[in-house]
Parts: structure tokens; sequence; C-alpha cells
């Protein structure tokens, strides 16, 4: 559906070609002064500098134009040349109800729909999940949920950490303890149990005892490094105890995604590529990319136009393992020979921290030919900071658990509704489903408002409040017109034809156009942050809307109708949006 925004534009647009002049000069956004105009085009200015013409001129001509089109009220030139547009109450009221009536609630539907892999999420198997992984969770899925809602064909993969040292580590420390489990005889073929021999328990046990043994001792990091090395070569036991690590892994890994409302499509992780392995590896040998350095295989992937080092690819080490750089090239492979139809664009959403890997994997994918230049991107982005201004920890000084702050938000989300004034005949599951979805709306919301790139301090006291720009804020918001709504019909009121006239109706439906915009935006940018301005500024103007004027109790029924209507539509189209935020809104609180 296009906007106001967007016709303006390709109105103005064809003024600007109209004079000979480049059909860009006609971008019209919102007013920066919403009491002189609904719009404005400021680039007569730019047009006639490049054209050497009087910016004034321009505009004028421009303005006489823009007339002529049904949807503008007027049209006025203002200083060196800033064009200020006004639109009808008739143009905004067609608007509203056409957003009320879209299943997209006035989205624009992506005009490049691709098919996209986003791989996000990323963690390792017998680790539990850190606060870090908050981030990559929340913007990941939201790009997956803003990428599907505009059109484009999105798989996600969760890409699991499980062919490093910390398989070595589990395997032997799981030997220590219970030698005589059937995994360890080599001479044995099979079939296996298909019970688990480990509880995600004994695996936050196991790894860091190991972890911890072999950092004293050079002897038995090296028994890991030797089993990693036998699980890598196909040993029969130890692929068999990794798919148990994998399963009760995953299973524990769900709890923590499920309470973020984080999904995936795939939960593939580097093991899943190693048969891949050797055959890439001639592939970079064939193209003459491939050369020894010091008994390891690398690829050079330095560029004359660096200004910084470039490492090079390391696809073997000396011992002929694999590391990251080879299962990241490996995944890309595995995607495009085998993913239908075959992905235009992947997307890595990881840490920023990481820039310099994905930059080596990207150059090493686009040399070896196995993607065109251009179509791999990461996804950076900044930390979690506590009050100090570094990464996030615990008060004794260690990493914080996922599965500890998602209880931490449960729980003041809950001490925060329990000082509100909830519905007497809300029963218990209703209050602890209602807390859970403050306590999504806290930390997806939290995460999202701000910039992807830049770090943020961890508050949860500020973000499970109800006041404020918060997840739970927008959240009530909906809720409130739900109740609204309500109250409306109970009382016989139902909205009906949307006519509007008043300055907070029309600031109202003015916010209602730029979702489109908004959407689209993000999507662009990689930026959730700017739908979540935009759901936020919904917010505000229905708040103003709704303190100026008397909705469900306007005496006249036809305003009445209408102002329900209009309550209806940003209703609609804050759902949406908060929906593509992973944000779910109760019937009420």
């Amino acid at each position: 559906m296009a906007s106001l925004t967007r016709d303006l534009t390709a109105a103005a647009g064809a003024a600007f070609s109209a004079m000979g002049l480049e059909e860009r000069w006609g971008a019209v956004r919102r007013s920066d002064k919403p009491e002189l105009a609904d719009f404005q085009c400021n680039g007569a200015m730019g047009a006639a500098k490049a054209a050497g013409k009087n910016p004034r001129e321009i505009a004028g001509a421009v303005a006489e134009a823009l007339k002529a089109y049904p949807l503008v009220l007027s049209a006025e030139v203002a200083g060196p040349g800033f064009i200020n547009i006004r639109v009808s109450d008739a143009v905004l009221s067609s608007r509203a109800a056409e957003v009320l009536a879209d299943p997209k609630a006035g989205a624009e539907m992506a005009p490049d729909a691709q098919v996209t892999v986003i791989d996000f999420g990323g963690p390792n198997v017998a680790k539990p999940m850190h606060v870090g992984h908050l981030r990559s969770a929340v913007i990941g899925d939201t790009l997956q949920r803003l990428l599907r809602f505009l059109g484009d064909r999105v798989t996600s993969d969760t890409h699991l950490g499980d062919w490093g040292l910390q398989m070595g580590h589990l395997v032997t420390e799981l030997y220590d303890e219970q030698p005589d489990l059937i995994y360890f005889d080599a001479n044995y073929s099979g079939p296996y149990p298909e019970d688990p021999p480990v509880t995600i328990e004994d695996l936050g046990r196991l790894y860091p005892a190991a972890s911890n043994k072999a950092k004293e001792d050079p002897a038995r990091n090296q028994r890991s490094q030797n089993a990693v090395a036998e699980l890598q070569a196909g040993r029969a036991g130890y692929r068999a105890l990794l798919q148990h690590f994998i399963d009760v892994s995953v299973a524990a890994l769900k709890v923590d995604y499920a309470f973020l409302n984080v999904s995936f499509d795939l939960w593939k992780g580097e093991s899943d590529v190693d048969h891949l392995i050797p055959g890439l590896i001639e592939q970079f040998r064939t193209a003459g990319l491939a050369e020894e350095s010091d008994g390891a295989l690398i690829v050079h992937v330095a560029k004359e136009s660096d200004k910084k080092e470039m490492p090079p690819v390391m696809l073997l080490n000396s011992r002929g393992g694999t590391g990251y750089h080879t299962t990241d090239l490996a995944t890309i492979e595995d995607r495009m020979t085998t993913m239908h139809p075959v992905p235009e664009r992947m997307l890595y959403v990881v840490d920023q921290r990481q820039a310099l890997h994905f930059e080596q994997v990207f150059r090493a994918a686009e040399l070896v030919g196995l993607i065109d230049e251009g179509h791999l991107e990461h996804i950076g982005f900044g930390t979690v900071n506590g009050p100090d201004g570094k990464p996030f920890k615990t008060r004794e000084g260690g990493v914080l658990r996922l599965a500890d702050l998602n209880a931490m938000a449960l729980e003041e989300a809950g001490r925060k509704l329990g000082a509100a004034n909830l519905p007497d005949d809300m029963g218990p599951d209703e209050r602890a489903n209602v807390a859970r979805a403050v306590a999504v709306a806290a930390l997806r919301f939290a995460d999202l408002q701000n910039t992807r790139t830049t770090n943020y301090v961890f508050d949860l006291d500020r973000f499970t409040s109800f006041e404020g720009k918060t997840g739970p804020y927008l959240m009530y918001a909906a809720v409130r017109i739900k109740s609204l709504l309500r109250r409306a019909e109970a009382d016989g009121n139902a909205p009906g034809e949307i006519a509007v006239g008043h300055d907070a109706e029309r600031a109202l439906v003015l916010a209602l156009d730029g979702f489109g915009a908004a959407l689209l935006g993000a999507r662009e940018k990689r930026m959730p942050h700017i739908l979540c301005e935009h759901v936020y500024g919904l917010s505000q103007a229905f708040s103003g809307f709704y303190g100026a004027l008397p909705i469900a109790n306007e005496s006249d029924p036809v305003l009445r109708a209408s102002r329900l209507g209009l309550a209806s539509a940003v209703l609609h189209q804050l759902e949406a949006g908060l929906q593509i935020l992973g944000i779910d809104v109760p019937e009420r609180m």
C-alpha cells in the first residue's frame, strides 16, 4: 500500500522532472514544523545549485504543479526554497480507512523481495547462553519477522557451535568419570543407546571442569585436542556422544529462546558441514588460492586498498584441524547448494567485535566463487553493559546467564504488576502470562530501541516501567485501546466511517502514514530501532488524541463512531508493529 509520503514524493519528483531536473529532488518527508505544514520538500535548493538556477523560482514552479494533485490542499514556498505541503481532511480520512482495512496495516511491501538466510543466535553446545546472546537473539529474530512481513523469503539458522575444543573437553571429562561407557570402546560397532548418558546439568559441570584442568595442564589439554581430532576424523562413539550433547543442549536452548519469543527454522551446526570440508579445501587448492604456511593451509584475502592489516584465512591449522573460518565457509557452500530457492543474501547477526572474522570469511567465499560479491552481510551490534560501562556481569563478577536474565526480568515484571491495578477477576494463570509478556516486552524493546551498533546500559527497573519509552508502555498503550473498544461495544457503540477534522486526529493519521517508510527504512538499514521509533511515536500521537478528544463518551454518534474507527486503525497498526518486534499484547492488564 502506497503512503501519502510516497504519493507526494512521486508527484513532486514528476514536477522536478518536467522542469528538466532530476526526479530525486522531489523527496518529501514529514514536516519539521507540523504547525505550518504536514509535509515538506527541500529539494529545490539542491536542484538549483546543480542547475545554476534560483531555488525559490524552482520551488514556486513545483508548488504550483503540486496544487493540481487532488490530495494536496496547499503547497507554499517558504524561506530560501522550502515547499510546505498540507493535505485535506478528506485525504487523511481515506488514509486512515485504508490502514484499518489493510491486512498489513498500511505497510509498503519491499520492492526487491529477496531469498535471505539470517544466521543468528550462535550458541555453543554444552555452554549456557549468557547476556551477550540476548542481542543476537532479539535483533536476528526481529529482522526475520520484519523481512517476512515485507515479502522476503527468509530462512533462519541458529548455527550451533558444536565442533571445537569444547567437544574434546566434554568427551575426555566424561571418560574420566565414566570410562566404561560403550561410546569409549573403539571396537564397538553398534547401535548406540538412544537415551543420552548426560543431562544439561552434567554438561554444565563437565565442560568448565575440563576447561580449568586444561588451562593448568598442557597434557590434559592435548588429550582434549586429540579427542577433537578423532571426533572430526569420524570415530563412531565420539560422533554418537556429540549427537547426545547437541540434543541435550538444544532442548535447553529452546527453553531460553522460547521465553524471548525467538524461533529458528534450522538448528544446524558446524558439524553438519564437516563432510564438505575436504572438497572445499580442494576448491581453494585448484583455484590456486591456498598455500602452506608453517604447516597450516591459508588463503590470503588482503587487498591493496586495505588501510589496516588483513590476516589470511586459515583453512587448516598445523595439526590438520579446522576452525571457524573453514566451517563458516563450508556452511555458505552448504546453503548455496542445498537450499531451494538458492539464497540471494546471507545476514550474520553477530557481535561487532567479530567484524574482522566475517570480513575474512566473506572475502574468501567471494574469491573461490561460493557466492557473488556483496551478498554476505555482517549485521554487527554493540554490547550490553553494566552501570560501569563495561559488559554486563553478575554481582560476583561472572558472566550473567541468559536464563538468569530472563528470570530476573520475569520477577521484576511480577513486582511491577503487583503494584498495578489489575482486574480483580484476573486469575493466577492470566497474571503469569501477563507478567511474562511484560518481561519479554521489557527485554526486547530495551535492546531494539537502541541503534544496533551502539552499546547500551542494562537497567531492568527502567526497562520494566510502564512509563517512558519502554516495551511495557507500548504494550499497555495497545491494551488501553483494546479496553476502550470493549467498553464501547458493551455500551452498544461500534466503530464507523472515519472523518478526520481535529488537529489531534490529523496528527494521529499522519503518524499512521509513517508505518511503511519506517518498515522499509528498518529493512534497508537492518536497524530495528527505526520501527521502535515509529511505534513509540504512534503511541504518543494516540495519547495526544485520547487526551484532547472524547471518544466513547462523545455525544455526537457520528463523531463517536469515527473516533472509535480511528482508534481501531491505531490498534491494528500498533499490534502489527509490536508483533514484528516480538512483543505480544494481552487482552487486558
